[in-house]
């Protein structure tokens, strides 16, 4: 039989194991101008909170009953279709199932020896994407300037960090560990590090860690922590919003410092965006991602999960900051 994993119930602020349902069906197997995938690895990410709430959204809210869906790495099993053959590895958006069919759609074929196949989930796919392309498009990053990063040992916030020092800028990130601050500097080469949870005066902290100010601001965690950031913007600064971690299991609206002066006074630019946005430039964004990552600039950072069975487990640790970098649950 075939494992599946559905959204069972809409979550009341934080997920709990009970919003999913495991059920097994039976073992799928191709037809015509279909491939049978084995799932190897899926993908956990904040941004699937906002899709298990009944809202519009840029995408569509997973249904209740049918099966949560994310970036999966999969190993062609059996192949009628003429695009892929049988021991291919693909990646792409699809449901969490050990096993399930598909015509090919939306598949990308991945090189199983040019990195490890966890890596096309993380640092050379969507999340080192989301980083780069953010950062490139919206920030515009020049050598010397400073880059402050919220979420920063997170899966985005670790690559935006690196990216950055690859481009000479000067970088902090803000983390809620000491722990996670040390593996900033020494893993990442940030150049400095504040751990949110333990600074008195954040806005204070954030000021001496940058003392001409933020040119560039990629914020992955919104709340308290970015109105400390804001706090220190400086003449033309561009701020990035990528994500909202703080606030995604919120059931009422935060109050929180109003931002339009900062932004009007400091002539700043502030945009959200998701990196299918940036679509077109898929390409070169990963070209020039494996190039850092095989010249040893990029360092990969996971946290791996093992089982099937764990993958609801692995998604609410997200919540709980129990990931260095990548979240990955391995099959």
């Amino acid at each position: 039989m075939n494992k599946v994993i559905l959204l069972d119930k809409r979550p009341e602020g934080v997920p709990v194991l009970n919003d999913f349902k495991f059920i097994e069906e039976e073992m799928p197997v191709a037809g015509e101008g279909q491939v049978l995938l084995k799932t190897r690895f899926v993908s956990v990410d904040p941004y699937l909170r906002g899709r298990m709430k009944d809202v519009k959204s840029y995408v569509p809210p997973f249904e209740l009953g049918k099966p949560m869906q994310s970036g999966v790495v999969s190993e062609v099993i059996s192949s009628k279709n003429k695009h892929f053959k049988e021991g291919d590895f693909v990646v792409g958006y699809v449901d969490w199932k050990e096993y399930q069919t598909s015509s090919g759609k939306g598949l990308t074929k991945i090189d199983a020896d040019a990195a490890d196949l966890s890596a096309y989930l993380g640092i050379i796919g969507m999340t080192g994407l989301t980083a780069y392309l953010g950062l490139k498009n919206i920030g515009k990053p020049k050598a010397g300037e400073t880059i402050v990063v919220s979420g920063a040992a997170g899966a985005v916030g670790n690559v935006v960090g690196q990216i950055g020092k690859i481009l000479g800028c000067h970088v902090v990130g803000l983390a809620g560990t000491d722990e996670k601050i040390s593996t900033l500097k020494s893993k990442f080469g940030y150049d400095e590090g504040i751990n949110y949870k333990s600074t008195d005066n954040l806005e204070a902290a954030v000021k001496a860690a940058c003392p001409d100010g933020v040119d560039i601001y990629f914020d992955n965690v919104g709340g308290a922590v970015s109105d400390a950031v804001l706090a220190n913007i400086k003449y033309k600064s561009r701020i990035i919003v990528c994500g909202a971690i703080s606030l995604y299991n919120d059931t009422e609206p935060a109050l929180a410092p109003r931002v339009e002066w900062r932004l009007v006074v400091n002539s700043a630019t502030m945009s959200g965006f998701i990196v299918g946005d940036y679509a077109d430039q898929f390409p070169e964004g990963m070209k020039q991602l494996t190039e850092w990552y095989k010249e040893g600039r990029l360092n990969n950072s996971e946290t791996i999960v093992e089982g099937f069975d764990q993958i609801p487990e692995a998604f609410i640790g997200l919540f709980q900051g129990k990931n260095e970098g990548k979240m990955v649950v391995k099959i």
